[in-house]
């Protein structure tokens, strides 16, 4: 934190030192050299009596009030003769002589003025000049309140550097143990800092990429959990049928129909293990996609291509298909299979009808499937997504499946820019709606 602090007051300090010479030089060239101002007003007594005492004088009177003005004065007042005075001045306060003006000479202490331009005042008083010197200037004391001055604004601002550091060292710090927690395993750490804070906005970033890791490792975690799961079931399966096939092979009664009916369990066994490990690679393809396959199709006929593939089951099918639903913008074999999982699902769910509804709503188009089966509870309307939940909590292919359909289906939505959502439908069961938005509806 010291070091901190002590580069941002170092910043500010060199910042206002530079601004101070800026102004300085800016004012010296627009309004001149703040020094001459200083050095009038500190003689600015000679100057009064000069202008206001010695110049009201008449003509006659004039050399006798400014030896009045000598006496009374602890400056030297002198005449001298014009040149003498121009050699003593630099080049730009030599025409201000000329022109009549008062010129001081900080430097020595005296100013210069000439007695007048016209010699009015006596003969020759126009080729002479009023040298005062030992004037009561002193550069050296306003310097030094200058300085006094810079000291002051520069403790004036060392208190809220000071407490603005300090309030960001702890915010900072706040991150950096956050960061160590989370970097050791401790997934659940996160930045609480107020909204106030200067860095809030970077802590709250930080938390929802936490947030996002964490569930990423928590859903793998999940997922190599369901994984093994899965593939013991029919793994075990097989191991017991060679056990039993091998006990068969090696009695003297071998039974060919039995043999035939073992291996079909096994080879269905290989087919569902086949069909997990397709459905894991399409899940992981769809988490490694970053753009799907673009092309022009229209909706229509690929909805009715999706209703046309489900296997004959005793459940009434409806189609309302909106007109003019047009054309998509995206990966038709993505969607078609995205559309084909929610029918899939919705017949194997429904009683007695399942329903497929299209619409387009201005630039948006809505597919719903929906179908008049159990329903799905409110708790588990996003949970369905996961890759291997089952509300049914069975193994059994005929109902369960493997759980992964919904999963792929809302990857492949979310793919092209849309949102899978699941809801309840007047029918009384489930309906999963996909909506696609302007810029891939055509």
């Amino acid at each position: 934190m010291n070091r901190l602090f002590f580069r941002f007051f170092v910043l500010v300090m060199l910042s206002i030192t530079a601004a101070t010479f800026v102004i300085y030089f800016v004012f010296a060239r627009v309004f001149g050299d703040p020094l001459d101002d200083i050095a009038r007003r500190q003689a600015s007594a000679q100057i009064f009596l000069l202008e206001q005492y010695v110049d009201q004088a008449p003509a006659d009177e004039w050399l006798g009030r400014l030896n009045k003005v000598r006496e009374v004065s602890e400056a030297r007042f002198d005449l001298i003769p014009l040149a003498q005075a121009r050699n003593a001045l630099p080049g730009r306060q030599r025409a201000a002589l000329d022109a009549g003006r008062l010129v001081l000479d900080p430097a020595n202490k005296a100013f210069y003025r000439r007695v007048d331009l016209t010699g009015e005042r006596y003969i020759g008083s126009d080729e002479e000049v009023i040298r005062a010197d030992r004037l009561p200037i002193d550069l050296g004391q306003a310097l030094l309140m200058e300085v006094v001055r810079y000291v002051v604004v520069a403790l004036a601002l060392l208190v809220p550097i000071a407490l603005w550091s300090r309030k960001h060292w702890q915010a900072l710090q706040t991150l950096s143990r956050v960061a160590d927690d989370f970097g050791a395993g401790q997934l659940s750490a996160r930045a609480h800092l107020a909204p106030t804070d200067a860095v809030y906005p970077l802590a709250e970033r930080i938390n929802a990429m936490a947030g996002r890791i964490q569930d990423l490792l928590e859903a793998q975690k999940n997922l190599l959990h369901s994984v093994s799961h899965e593939l013991r079931t029919p793994i075990a399966r097989l191991e017991f049928a060679l056990e039993l096939l091998a006990d068969r092979a090696a009695g003297p009664d071998i039974d060919g129909a039995v043999l035939v009916k073992r291996i079909a369990a096994m080879e269905g066994d290989v087919i569902e293990l086949n069909e997990l490990v397709n459905e894991l690679l399409s899940m992981s393809k769809l988490d490694n996609a970053k753009e799907p396959q673009r092309m022009l199709f229209e909706v229509e006929p690929l909805l009715r291509e999706c209703a046309d593939s489900l296997h004959p089951r005793p459940q009434q099918l409806v189609l309302d298909l909106g007109e003019r639903l047009g054309s998509v913008d995206g990966d038709r074999r993505l969607l078609g299979r995205a559309v084909g999982n929610l029918l899939r699902n919705a017949q194997k769910y429904a009683a007695a009808r399942v329903a497929l509804h299209a619409q387009r709503d201005g630039c948006r188009l809505e597919i719903a499937i929906e179908d008049d089966g159990p329903g799905i509870p409110d708790e588990d309307r996003e949970r369905i997504f996961e890759p291997f939940f089952r509300l049914d909590r069975s193994r059994d292919r005929a109902t369960g499946g493997f759980g992964l359909g919904l999963s792929i289906a809302r990857k492949a939505v979310a793919l092209h820019g849309g949102t899978l959502v699941a809801e309840r439908s007047p029918l009384g069961g489930a309906r999963f709606v996909i909506s696609l938005p302007d810029g891939v509806v055509g």
